[in-house]
């Protein structure tokens, strides 16, 4: 399957597998999918998820994960606090699983379009795996190719192990990428609601107008100096920050 092993390892709690009987039953759930493809003799199964794909400022970030065992806490990275993605996002980076990881500026997202760039960077970081899945989970999309072989997971981070993974190191990924961009571009403040519309976003874009990490072709931007009124329909729509 993901390369999953449930053997138990002499590292901190939150590299060993589940003992609570709950979070056992919640990790099992959450690797039916992949379960499943093992029965079908899958081995290497990947999960891809990107972050970032609706903000109007920033890079699109995609992931590729490839568990090599059940971590404890992996959950969809909207339902964990900043600081347990942090800690989930170290853990999969010690722990000897396959990640890869790829990012669409906000330039190329104006150029390509961000389905394409969504579509990119996914392909992207699959290919800069540590080894070479032989099947893909997918968040939402339907991922173009043929090779290898792939399915679509609506709410995929909610469903699948591996998914969640890629989930949370795109979310971590990218907000520390926010933060790079915060202390370059000050005022905007793009650490704490990272480029999305925001209320505070939107009142800085309307005091200080666009800045180069800024996605011109997204309509409140492309209009901004001459249909501000965009800017107040994208504010009452309060889009989330996770």
């Amino acid at each position: 399957m993901a390369r999953i092993s449930t053997k138990t390892r002499n590292e901190p709690a939150f590299f060993q597998p589940a003992s609570d009987i709950q979070e056992t039953q919640r990790l099992e759930t959450m690797l039916v999918f992949e379960r499943r493809l093992a029965a079908q003799g899958f081995r290497c199964v990947a999960g891809v998820d990107e972050a970032g794909r609706g903000p109007l400022a920033g890079p699109i970030v995609a992931a590729a994960v490839v568990l090599a065992w059940p971590l404890a806490g992996l959950d969809d990275s909207k339902r964990l606090s900043p600081a347990r993605r942090e800690e989930l996002f170290a853990a999969l980076y010690a722990g000897g699983h396959g990640i890869g990881v790829a990012a669409a500026t906000a330039a190329e997202i104006d150029r390509d379009g961000i389905q394409a760039a969504n579509y990119r960077v996914m392909q992207v970081a699959v290919a800069r795996l540590p080894v070479r899945p032989d099947f893909l989970l997918v968040d939402g999309y339907n991922l173009p190719g043929a090779e290898p072989p792939r399915q679509r997971l609506v709410k995929g981070d909610m469903r699948s192990l591996s998914i969640a993974a890629a989930s949370i190191v795109a979310k971590v990924t990218r907000d520390r990428m926010m933060a790079d961009l915060d202390r370059q571009y000050p005022g905007y403040g793009f650490a704490a609601h990272k480029g999305y519309g925001t209320r505070a976003h939107l009142d800085a874009l309307r005091r200080l107008g666009p800045c180069p990490e800024h996605r011109r072709s997204f309509a409140p931007l492309a209009r901004i100096w001459s249909d501000t009124p965009l800017l107040y329909a994208i504010d009452r729509a309060k889009p989330s920050c996770e």
